[in-house]
């Protein structure tokens, strides 16, 4: 696999006899990242080849029940069936999305992979097979965290398991048919060829939305106050952050961080709680919980007090201060905006004065919603991890970072002079992502082939 973009040129719209066919097996109509990136690849290929998507069903494949699993298994049984007369499948594989067990997930790619006449796997995630992390276990123990260890030690089990079963299987396959990887970093490309012995990886940024998509988008959305916030002065400045509702997203570090900006600075937090992480009667998620109580929206004084440990016996006008809403709530700077459609997240990009990016380092490969904002060209701002370090490889000297959970340096970085909002001409776009796919799916023979039968 080649290290530039040289040898990956774009075609014109093919239009012949007979189009390579292309099956793309993946979550489609779920509010999950995936689904949103299997939804622009489509339209992304939709000129080159026909494009069939295999929605994966995730109350079946999520289900517990022991009759849920067994039509699990019958469901991905249908799709694999089908799968023969397509020219090239892709599974598009955040390993959860199969299943709930090691078990189950490595069983249901296996059905699929097998069934493919050639195969390419987008790895969203990348376990690695590496050694127990016992020096991490040893902290947490010392510390007396033994659910921690525990869980680290069962985390990193499950990622040899798992490593172990799909990269292995690929292995496997890749000396009978044409099989290929795609990755999101360059770093990933080189774990998969180094450690896994996986020919033909391809590597690629996450693409959604064409530079004349954006601009077009960004003309017709313009700087204006989003609608629920008219009454506000024009002048007003937004913070946009955006993804599910999680922990390792960071979002209480921008609320901290818009503690330190003037009061014309507000927070706009697009994105809800992902369907699987939604608790049965549970009346408000941990995590909100902890985001409400960081902008002390909803919270009194005393509550703050009692959250501390401290016993106190106010009375009078000091008790009545004390239940008196927050002197320093942010309720009518933080605001919550819920999950939004493909099109409205694009628009909510273009809207932000500065989209925030405040993730912890959890090993992730790589973020939709950075692509989105650095696509719409959209200030951007993150956190300093490991997967938009390698992000901004890719697009140097258009990502401002901050160290991790640095809600002062993040206030000083918001407050500074940054890039002009602009839609940039990118290096790795829709396009080469295109032409990415059609190489990585063996397509590139009847790509030269359809183009020279539609010239004739």
């Amino acid at each position: 696999m080649p290290d530039t973009l040289s040898s990956y040129h774009v075609p014109p719209a093919l239009s012949a006899p007979r189009r390579p066919r292309l099956a793309i097996v993946s979550t489609y109509d779920e509010l999950c990242g995936i689904a949103g990136y299997t939804r622009a690849l489509e339209k992304q290929l939709a000129p080159f080849v026909d494009v069939t998507i295999f929605d994966l069903d995730q109350y079946l494949l999520r289900g517990r029940h022991r009759r849920i699993q067994k039509l699990a298994d019958a469901h991905i049984k249908d799709i694999a069936a089908q799968l023969h007369g397509f020219d090239c499948v892709n599974i598009q594989l955040e390993h959860g999305t199969l299943g709930r067990t090691v078990a189950q997930i490595t069983r249901r790619f296996a059905r699929l992979a097998k069934a493919a006449p050639a195969l390419s796997v987008t790895f969203h995630t990348i376990l690695l097979n590496e050694d127990m992390p016992w020096d991490t276990v040893g902290r947490l123990l010392a510390r007396g965290h033994v659910s921690g260890a525990g869980r680290v030690l069962s985390e990193a089990t499950r990622a040899g398991r798992l490593s172990r079963g799909i990269q292995g299987l690929l292995r496997s396959l890749q000396a009978h048919k044409p099989v290929s990887v795609i990755v999101h970093t360059r770093r990933d490309q080189r774990m998969m060829q180094d450690l896994f012995a996986l020919r033909s990886v391809h590597h690629h940024p996450l693409s959604f939305i064409s530079p004349e998509a954006a601009r077009g988008l960004r003309a017709r959305t313009g700087r204006a106050v989003p609608a629920p916030f008219s009454g506000l002065p024009a002048n007003v400045k937004f913070i946009g952050t955006f993804g599910f509702l999680s922990a390792y997203k960071g979002f209480d570090t921008a609320i901290r961080a818009l503690e330190f900006l003037p009061p014309d600075y507000h927070l706009l937090i697009f994105g809800g709680l992902h369907p699987q992480g939604i608790r049965r009667e549970e009346p408000l998620d941990p995590y909100i919980r902890k985001l409400l109580s960081t902008a002390h929206i909803g919270q009194s004084p005393l509550e703050v007090l009692k959250e501390s440990g401290l016993r106190l016996a106010p009375s009078g006008a000091e008790l009545t201060a004390l239940l008196n809403d927050h002197p320093n709530t942010l309720h009518e700077r933080v605001h919550f905006m819920g999950a939004l459609s493909d099109d409205d997240f694009f628009a909510a990009t273009a809207q932000c004065d500065v989209a925030v990016f405040p993730y912890l380092e959890v090993g992730q490969a790589s973020s939709g919603p950075i692509s989105i904002a650095l696509e719409m060209g959209t200030r951007v701002i993150a956190s300093r991890t490991a997967a938009f370090r390698a992000f901004a490889r890719y697009h140097p000297d258009l990502i401002e970072f901050f160290d991790i959970g640095n809600f002062a340096e993040l206030a000083t970085r918001i407050q500074s002079p940054g890039r002009a909002a602009a839609v940039p001409d990118l290096r790795y776009n829709t396009a080469t992502n295109a032409a990415i796919y059609l190489e990585a799916n063996f397509l590139s023979v009847q790509k030269r082939e359809l183009v020279a039968c539609a010239a004739q």
